[in-house]
């Protein structure tokens, strides 16, 4: 987003830090009279000390802090609720203005913690198993409430480690925790990332760079249920890992399950990931399935997957369907999916089984609702002519 030109400072409108990428903060800097170097030192205190104050930036200028909190802002959305499942997890409900709201959610494990965030306030692809795609449609997100979603989660788990550590004895309570709580990014929540293009790029860059939050490629995922001409501009733009919702092993089966594949077919969706991967010297891609009971969970559907799959670099990600309230599925019974997942290794292709996270609270893969009240509905159902990309 490029920066605006300021004149009057008395009549801007304030500009949001969080959301600019590092080559439009510079130029945002540069209006102001400042040297580039001056927005490498803003996005270290913005990214990596979480300090949403510029009085507190205290090896920028006095002149510069003036004006910066005149004409900008650090401003993350707001939280309305916040929600802790047994198992650790925690989703928060996030306003998107009066009547809309999101949703992200924390996953922590002993080796990691895993941000899932939104990129849309509800989703048109319309996803048969997906409770955000019954949700309907209403907005894209801003890179601002994109990357934000990130900076208040790492300075409300920030905050809680603080606070853990201050009632044990001899705590200092404004020591910062002494390892990141966010670990990996995973764009999974809710929307199509690859629909808000526009906005989800510059999000990326900022996660991957060395000033903003400074993560591998490999620990930042987007998840895409296949608009396969953006998969190839993506190939041009950044190098993050990429995860596929795939869900069938046959056209048939995966046009009703995921509308999107009557425009684009499960042959062309793999020729752009294995482009992908050769662009970005990728190490493979995931295919996501979840597991349906007698839908798509038979032994001779997983041969068929492997078919498919065989001899590229792919791994197959077994996802337990998570019901969710007026769906007709249920999820495959235990032992099917492995059944399905040891079919799979026997035929040459890695797969794993992922372990539900969250589910008494809606906040397992595929349960994110928000709250989509005021809706574009927007949904592609039996016509699939195309879907609304903003470039």
């Amino acid at each position: 987003m490029p920066a605006a030109a300021i004149t009057d400072p008395a009549a801007a409108e304030r500009t949001n830090l969080l959301g600019l990428a590092r080559p439009d903060l510079e130029a945002f800097i540069e209006q102001l009279g400042g040297k580039p170097f001056r927005a490498r030192q803003l996005m270290s205190w913005i990214y990596k000390r979480g300090v949403d104050s510029f009085a507190g930036m205290t090896d920028l200028a006095k002149q510069l802090r003036a004006r910066l909190d005149t004409l900008a802002e650090v401003r993350a959305p707001e939280i309305l609720s916040v929600r802790r499942s047994a198992d650790g997890t925690c989703k928060w409900l996030l306003r998107a203005d009066a009547s809309q709201a999101f949703e992200m959610v924390f996953i922590p494990e002993p080796d990691r913690g895993t941000l899932c965030v939104s990129s849309q306030v509800g989703c048109a692809l319309d996803c048969s198993f997906c409770a955000t795609a019954q949700q309907g449609f209403n907005r894209n997100l801003c890179t601002a409430e994109i990357i934000g979603q990130v900076w208040l989660a790492e300075r409300e788990l920030a905050r809680e480690a603080r606070g853990a550590r201050t009632a044990r004895a001899g705590a200092d309570p404004g020591a910062r925790p002494e390892e990141r709580q966010v670990t990996n990014v995973v764009l999974m929540g809710m929307g199509e990332p690859l629909a808000n293009f526009r906005n989800v790029v510059p999000a990326l860059s900022i996660l991957l760079d060395d000033f903003g939050f400074d993560l591998s490629r490999r620990r930042v995922t987007l998840s895409t249920s296949g608009l396969v001409p953006q998969i190839y501009r993506l190939a041009e733009e950044t190098n993050v890992a990429l995860a596929v919702s795939l869900h069938a092993p046959d056209d048939a089966l995966r046009n009703e399950l995921v509308p999107i594949n009557r425009k684009h077919p499960i042959a062309e969706l793999l020729d752009a990931c294995w482009h992908y991967l050769d662009e970005q010297n990728g190490r493979s891609v995931t295919f996501e399935y979840v597991m349906l009971d007698g839908v798509n969970d038979s032994p001779a559907q997983a041969r068929s997957l492997a078919q498919l799959l065989k001899g590229h670099p792919a791994k197959v990600n077994l996802i337990p369907f998570n019901p969710f309230p007026g769906t007709r599925y249920r999820r495959s019974p235990a032992h099917q999916i492995q059944r399905f997942r040891d079919e799979l290794i026997r035929q040459g292709v890695l797969a794993t089984v992922r372990r539900p996270r969250g589910d008494d609270i809606d906040a397992a893969c595929g349960q994110l609702a928000g709250r989509v009240i005021d809706r574009t509905t927007v949904r592609l159902g039996a016509k699939v002519i195309g879907v609304a990309v903003h470039p």
